[in-house]
């Protein structure tokens, strides 16, 4: 069903976010940099920086502004102190929502994410009201035009320990466990393989369809707004939505 390709909401924001790479690469930076706090400096040692850079590099991220979020978070420049926050919720029609935010201000961003949820006919909800209803699991997309062999990708993707491999209109999505996320994507980018986008997070297990369309349109509008919000890295919901190609 169309709408359990994670494709398909990659696309519409990345097509949304083309617009605004300035916001995008901010808010990639504050991965890099909070990783690097986490587990230092060294992406071979450190797993969650080596994932934050191929993000980076599958948004097209230049070089320079990866190392310069390096070095800011290494102390060698004054480098902002960001908390991991995730809020959970149900949006219109009761479409499970989990927002993974990266804040300075915890006050600050759970005002805002609860005024947007609240602007568009949802509720947020306290931890763990919806992550029942997800799974973690690892997520690779790679462009089909630039890898047109469907059957050695997916061969490639299942020797170096996918778990499932599909195709969603013109990617390949690849989902792996969550112990084997790093070393297939590590295996797969030493292969020569690219990627559109790389993410470890939650996945769902069941789907809502909504049928209203008003109900569409402001759970789409919800969605928008949180990803527009400068705190907010991820929106992860259970909408089964309709293939945008």
């Amino acid at each position: 069903m169309s709408g359990h390709s994670k494709w398909n909401n990659i696309k519409r924001k990345k097509n949304a976010a083309d617009a605004q790479k300035g916001s995008m690469f901010t808010k990639i930076g504050r991965e890099i940099q909070v990783a690097v706090k986490q587990g230092g400096p060294d992406p071979d040692s450190n797993s969650r920086l080596k994932d934050a850079i191929a993000k980076a590099k599958a948004a097209n991220m230049p070089n320079d502004n990866i190392q310069r979020s390096i070095v800011k978070a290494s102390g060698s420049l004054d480098a902002d102190n960001f908390e991991e926050i995730v809020y959970e919720g149900y949006g219109p029609g009761g479409v499970a929502v989990m927002v993974r935010t990266l804040s300075d201000n915890r006050n600050r961003t759970a005002g805002d994410i609860r005024h947007i949820f609240d602007k568009f006919g949802g509720n947020l909800g306290t931890n763990g009201c919806v992550s029942f209803l997800f799974q973690e699991k690892g997520t690779l997309i790679i462009d089909r035009e630039i890898q047109p062999d469907e059957e050695q990708v997916m061969l490639d993707a299942l020797e170096a320990g996918a778990e499932d491999f599909s195709v969603a209109g013109e990617a390949y999505e690849i989902t792996t466990s969550p112990d084997l996320y790093d070393t297939v994507r590590s295996v797969l980018e030493t292969n020569g393989y690219s990627f559109l986008d790389v993410s470890l997070g939650p996945v769902p297990v069941t789907w809502t369809e909504l049928v209203d369309e008003d109900k569409v349109q402001n759970l789409q509008k919800m969605i928008d707004r949180l990803e527009e919000h400068d705190d907010v890295q991820e929106v992860y919901h259970n909408w089964e939505t309709a293939d945008p190609s």
